[in-house]
């Protein structure tokens, strides 16, 4: 890797390359975010019916967050049609539908968790496979081992989550990690920015694919626990989740500017 690259992977004190902007700029730049994160998940697939969402919290009243109202396809969300919601699921700001499981399950992070501005979850195919096993992940490989430590298992089912008590269950079992398994369900990831918590789903994903894919074939041999660990300090910091995102976006926004409307 190019140590430039390294260096600025490396140091968290960068605070994610991200400028000042004045608190109106930043609600704008989080929502812009957002729609592209939608798009993007539209892109890889991972929209099935009115299920998933990702939500970033409101640096103007951060006790409100931003979400995508239900049954908006992915693929054509824009940024004037996102919902401003409260912590008791009162839409503030924007016109839409409120998902239920979203407001329960994304409330409880929000508030459980200062330290995170977003967080995604939706039906993809290899996550809800990988989660009806009830496992972690092993760390069978470089990306695999962003999450060795660094992730939860929920590991029962109870149904679609929309009891407020589920909601903070799920956020307790989060705890401080980056991700989240729901057995029977799928995966759950945040972050301090709408980049890493996406970059974390869409490499979650393949993680789970590609161990299913590996499990499938043979006998898996995992990294040993200290390379695990190692690897893990380089390749799952907040930084490095940022950093690998970027791409993502600067992809999305390009061939996809009306999201921005």
């Amino acid at each position: 890797m190019n140590q430039q690259v390294n260096n600025l992977i490396m140091n968290a004190d960068e605070n994610m390359g991200q400028v000042e902007r004045s608190p109106m700029d930043e609600q704008l730049f989080r929502k812009q975010r957002l729609a592209a994160a939608l798009r993007i998940f539209g892109r890889f697939g991972f929209d099935e019916g009115v299920a998933g969402h990702i939500t970033v919290r409101d640096p103007l009243d951060p006790e409100t967050f931003w979400v995508n109202p239900m049954g908006r396809s992915f693929k054509m969300m824009r940024v004037s049609e996102l919902i401003r919601v409260d912590h008791d699921g009162n839409i503030v700001e924007g016109s839409g539908i409120l998902n239920g499981a979203a407001f329960t399950i994304h409330s409880q992070i929000h508030a459980a968790r200062p330290d995170v501005t977003a967080a995604a979850h939706a039906h993809s195919i290899y996550g809800k496979a990988w989660a009806s096993l009830g496992r972690l992940l092993d760390p069978l490989t470089q990306d695999a081992c962003s999450f060795y430590g660094d992730h939860a298992l929920l590991d029962d089912y109870t149904g679609v989550v929309v009891d407020m008590d589920e909601g903070e269950r799920l956020a307790q079992t989060l705890g401080d990690k980056k991700a989240i398994i729901l057995k029977n369900h799928g995966h759950l990831t945040v972050g301090q920015s709408v980049e890493e918590a996406t970059w974390w789903y869409v490499t979650m994903e393949r993680t789970c694919q590609a161990q299913l894919l590996a499990e499938a074939a043979g006998e898996p041999k995992p990294i040993p626990h200290e390379m695990a660990v190692h690897t893990q300090k380089q390749v799952g910091s907040t930084l490095s989740g940022w950093f690998s995102g970027q791409p993502l976006f600067d992809v999305i926004l390009s061939e996809q500017p009306d999201l921005l409307d």
